[in-house]
């Protein structure tokens, strides 16, 4: 049974970050519910902004840790910092 669902939204320089989270009880885990409510999130952010920002764009919806489950633990690989130029 699913216990909890959360989705945060951070304002970061030129977009917004939407983090979710989903837990259950069970021998199964809920990354499928966790990214659907990233999704639905990022689509609610979209039909807000569109009449002002027409060029807005949904990036990277992707799942970045889960515990549980018949595949166990995942985490994904913190992203490299881009080196920035001189010029």
């Amino acid at each position: 049974a699913l216990t909890h669902v959360a989705v945060e939204a951070e304002v970061t320089r030129g977009g917004v970050r939407l983090v979710a989270e989903a837990a259950a009880t069970g021998p199964t885990g809920v990354e499928m519910e966790a990214l659907v409510a990233a999704a639905v999130g990022a689509l609610t952010l979209y039909d807000m902004v569109k009449a002002v920002e027409r060029a807005a764009t949904i990036e990277r919806v992707r799942l970045l840790e889960k515990s549980g489950g018949k595949s166990g633990t995942f985490r994904r690989a913190a992203p490299r910092q881009r080196k920035r130029r001189r010029s």
